[in-house]
């Protein structure tokens, strides 16, 4: 990750015991400490000699109890249990084995078998207050918007403190962005003058006590984010990826939640490990009792020793606190993703996509995609991207890979022919690569076989007949770079779909194991890349959804959700996804009727609704196997699409706790909730025999608002004999709260099917206020 940008000016601090300080100024650590806003409160207790307390994290608290902030930490302060320390042992950031803490430590290493359980002694507070008006990501708020409800509250801290004994020094960093996002990463040095091997360093959170649920997710090949549920009774749940990318079953985030919580009611904590490698999420509860949410890099056995003078910077621990359910931690994801700098590629709308993949795979022909980019264009595309296939030697996937030369077999005239037919059609041109990866079967390999990532004279198992180039070699990465840069150079090539197909296996670089070293090679490269060719957007596709974290996203520009264009196992993994990641960045397409994944055939409309919450296109053969109505309804969709776009790609993502679990309804609300677009999907068969009402949350309670049916396709889906009265007349007009107190009567929708709703407000638009 990025180093934090410069401090903002000074504003008084969040709490009367630490002196308004200059920019970046220390302050003696003898007092409280608040990084706070509207939406959520951590509260440091600094008064003692070791690290500080987490006193709160969750709920923002009043000014007057910000003041007070001792009689709080004498409210909430634990008694002593029995057979433990004679003295009370609070959380904090980094959890300490020394201090008597008896649950997972947050730093694990030695020197030589010493120094094991380290005490550090604080040193310095730096508060960074925010100015008035202005946010952390440098967007301005109107006076009296939440943001500037706590003008008091600090948005960025450091904290310093040392082990003289255990030559160690810890740099602790703390951000709030407006939306609530709390970003915070540990910071380690070795000073001392003999190797110190580092196991791990993590980050943590405490929980409340009533934080008595947890939600994290599985999943695999075409069927990511799959949620799983469970009492948070005592003891850890630790979930690791060893991958070397996070992986098709990694767990995006943790939650940790009041019993029942849903979408839109219940308090909700969240944490993520912005890192696109081996990582650690993990949920402890003691029997002493409360709990911590925690997590950071899964560091493999003397994968990382640090020399004297060295210090390791752990990825960024980002979470998010709600009161009002998931749909709140959303808001604070999705708010901190779209509050990053501005960068030129993103000062026009997300184009739709068509990608050649499920319309050729690997059967190339310059004559078949010129006249695919043909009918592309008629139908409303704006991006054409070229998949695998194109380079030497790559007729399937068993050769080529690493040798990123156009096959002039193939391709005779190289690619500039179609990338010229394709840009005089009025769209860009996007391209796959898999730098990353090598096949045995190619002229790289042969030339280099000591560049694959393993132990020396063993070859790891072959995945998708690949191995893993060794990155961090510098001839290896020189010769990647060198390719790509010049393939960038070569062409009018606006995107590159990044893909990364296999798990590292026994990775090692330079005698030991090399996980992390790859993983910050990849982002070096991606860096320079992006250095080189600003106005290229990439997209990061593992397997599909096998590399998705907010660290991968600090250098690409939207994630292919999922190799499964499945509208209904779509809707399950872009539904758990966007929990985190918003719906501009999820890449979703529209596939064929029949599932190249999974054999299903479902109707235009839950294909369509489905690809139209994301960065919609296309992945279909729509000139040689669609047919003339179909492409007269994808043209449709698209022109919604770009009709919405700015909506969906910068309103509230809202979810509906509907009681019916087969029947979905969510959505997206502009910001000044003068507008929303809807999606009802009937994933099942219905629970009953008339479906609930479904209820349209996130609006002004006091506007009124027109309801439109919207069918994209042309075509809506049947709906009984007798639909509801409102469903017969196109629509209806009804006030914010009774469409989420009491809702609209849904007609009788098949299963697999999907239908869409616009909602207006009738009388001009609402102050903005802060999605909720």
């Amino acid at each position: 990750m990025p180093d934090s940008p410069a401090p903002d000016s000074p504003v008084p601090t969040a709490d009367s015991t630490v002196p308004s300080p200059g920019p970046d100024s220390p302050v003696t650590p003898r007092g409280f400490v608040a990084v706070a806003n509207a939406r959520v409160c951590l509260l440091l207790d600094a008064r003692g000699a070791g690290l500080p307390s987490v006193v709160h994290w969750g709920a923002p608290l009043d000014q007057t109890d910000l003041d007070r902030a001792a009689d709080l930490a004498d409210a909430l302060s634990a008694p002593v249990p029995p057979a433990g320390p004679d003295s009370p042992v609070p959380p904090g950031l980094l959890p300490e084995h020394a201090t008597g803490y008896p649950g997972r430590p947050g730093l694990r290493g030695h020197r030589n078998g010493a120094d094991w359980t380290p005490l550090f002694a604080l040193e310095s507070v730096t508060p960074s207050p925010a100015p008035s008006g202005t946010t952390s990501g440098g967007t301005a708020h109107a006076a009296g918007s939440p943001a500037d409800s706590h003008q008091h509250g600090i948005r960025r801290a450091t904290l310093t403190a040392v082990d003289e004994h255990a030559a160690l020094r810890l740099r602790t960093e703390i951000e709030l962005a407006p939306d609530g996002l709390l970003r915070i990463r540990h910071v380690l040095r070795n000073t001392g003058r003999a190797p110190y091997a580092l196991d791990g360093l993590e980050a943590a959170l405490p929980l409340p006590a009533h934080a008595t649920e947890l939600l994290d997710f599985t999943g695999r090949h075409c069927r990511e984010r799959v949620p799983q549920r469970q009492p948070f009774h005592d003891g850890l749940r630790v979930r690791e990826s060893r991958r070397g990318r996070p992986g098709l079953d990694a767990t995006i985030g943790m939650l940790a939640g009041a019993s029942g919580f849903g979408f839109r009611h219940g308090e909700v904590w969240a944490a993520h490990v912005a890192w696109s490698g081996g990582h650690t999420l993990y949920a402890e509860r003691l029997p002493e009792g409360g709990g911590m949410l925690g997590g950071g890099e899964l560091l493999a056995p003397g994968e990382l020793t640090l020399g004297p003078g060295e210090e390791y910077a752990m990825p960024w621990l980002c979470a998010a606190y709600s009161d009002t359910g998931i749909d709140g931690i959303s808001s604070a994801f999705h708010g901190w993703l779209r509050s990053r700098p501005p960068r030129a590629r993103w000062s026009r709308p997300r184009p739709v996509v068509l990608n050649t993949w499920e319309a050729v795979y690997f059967r190339h022909d310059e004559q078949r995609l010129r006249a695919l980019a043909e009918t592309a264009a008629e139908a409303g595309v704006e991006r054409f991207v070229l998949d695998d296939g194109w380079f030497q030697g790559r007729r399937d996937d068993h050769a080529g890979l690493g040798d990123w030369y156009v096959d002039e077999e193939v391709w005779p005239r190289g690619l500039g022919p179609l990338i010229g037919h394709v840009r005089s059609l009025g769209m860009e041109f996007g391209l796959w690569v898999e730098p990353e990866m090598v096949n045995p079967d190619s002229r790289l390999f042969r030339d280099h076989p000591e560049w694959v990532l393993a132990p020396p004279g063993r070859t790891p198992p072959k995945a998708r007949h690949q191995l893993v180039l060794d990155l961090a070699r510098p001839d290896a990465w020189a010769y990647v770079h060198e390719r790509l840069d010049a393939l960038l150079n070569a062409h009018q090539i606006a995107a590159l779909k990044w893909d990364h197909n296999r798990d590292l296996v026994a990775a090692q670089h330079a005698g030991r194991a090399g996980a992390h070293t790859q993983t910050v090679a990849v982002y070096r490269l991606l860096d320079a890349l992006r250095d080189q060719h600003p106005d290229v957007e990439i997209e990061s596709c593992a397997s599909g959804g096998g590399r998705v974290d907010l660290g991968i996203l600090e250098r690409t520009d939207r994630v292919w959700t999922s190799d499964c264009n499945d509208a209904l196992e779509r809707q399950a993994i872009q539904r758990w996804t966007g929990v985190f990641l918003p719906p501009e960045l999820l890449g979703a397409h529209i596939g064929p009727a029949r599932a190249h994944t999974t054999g299903r055939t479902h109707a235009l409309d839950l294909r369509a609704a489905t690809a139209l919450f994301g960065h919609a296109g296309a992945e279909w053969d729509i000139d040689g196997a669609a047919d003339d109505a179909e492409r007269a309804a994808l043209q449709r969709v698209f022109a919604l699409y770009k009709r919405h776009r700015a909506l969906l790609h910068s309103g509230a993502v809202v979810r509906a706790d509907h009681p019916d679990p087969g029947a979905w309804v969510h959505g997206v609300v502009a910001a000044d909730r003068s507008e929303a677009l809807f999606c009802y999907a009937q994933l099942a068969v219905p629970a009953h025999g008339v479906p609930a009402p479904v209820r349209l949350p996130g609006l002004d309670p006091a506007q009124r608002y027109r309801i439109r049916v919207v069918h994209p396709t042309g075509t809506p889906p049947p709906a009984g004999a007798t639909p509801p009265r409102w469903w017969s007349a196109g629509g209806t007009t009804l006030s914010g709260r009774a469409l989420e107190g009491l809702g609209l009567q849904p007609p009788l929708t098949p299963p697999e099917r999907a239908w869409l709703l616009h909602v207006e407000a009738t009388a001009g638009t609402t102050a903005p206020v802060s999605p909720r």
